[in-house]
């Protein structure tokens, strides 16, 4: 087997959708796995060196056609990164399967661009908001439990906390105020854009 044409149109079928593109626009990552695909060696090369990398399936000689098994709907945007320089991401598609792609594709996620940039991190936000309130079942010591939620002592007139009166400021300012805390806006956020966030809270 030869050298490949670098205006050669590569078929790259990626859970079941197929995708055309040149090789040339492959080649604009280095480093990244679909650069690998792209290189200047010959083909028997390439299909070693991508047989090594876990996640390559096949190669359809007769279609000239490389199937890899991964999520068509986020390739269009690791593609679109590709042809365009800018890195953009799905609302509709969770963050943690968003990252997984980004590495298996070889592509580093400080590369998402800015206006996309909250919408990637939105997952992460919302975890380390559930950490929060994620609360120990054995512990009952409200004393912890508020100084982990940020909250003071709120005494009635007889000298004792009312539960209520605790609890009552951090839920309300968590619907109303979608700056007062980080949970505040995961969960404006989930309300904005219903995705897998929305579950969360």
């Amino acid at each position: 087997m030869g050298k490949f044409d670098e205006h050669e149109r590569i078929i790259l079928n990626v859970g079941g959708t197929r995708h055309e593109t040149y090789r040339t626009t492959l080649q604009t990552l280095p480093g990244t796995r679909l650069a690998l695909l792209a290189s200047e060696s010959d083909l028997e090369t390439v299909l070693d060196r991508l047989q090594q990398v876990p996640g390559f399936i096949e190669y359809n000689a007769r279609n000239n056609e490389y199937f890899f098994d991964r999520h068509p709907g986020v390739f269009a945007y690791v593609l679109n990164y590709y042809r365009t320089g800018k890195l953009h991401c799905p609302a509709d598609v969770c963050g943690p399967l968003f990252e997984e792609e980004l590495s298996f594709w070889g592509i580093d996620e400080t590369d998402v661009e800015p206006c996309c940039w909250m919408t990637y991190r939105q997952h992460r936000d919302a975890e380390e908001a559930l950490d929060v309130f994620e609360m120990n079942v054995d512990n009952d010591d409200e004393d912890e439990i508020g100084k982990r939620l940020g909250i003071e002592d709120v005494l009635s007139a007889n000298g004792t906390s009312s539960r209520w009166r605790k609890w009552q400021p951090v839920v309300w300012a968590l619907f109303e105020d979608p700056y007062s805390s980080r949970a505040a806006r995961v969960r404006a956020r989930s309300a904005e854009s219903p995705n897998c966030y929305a579950r969360l809270l």
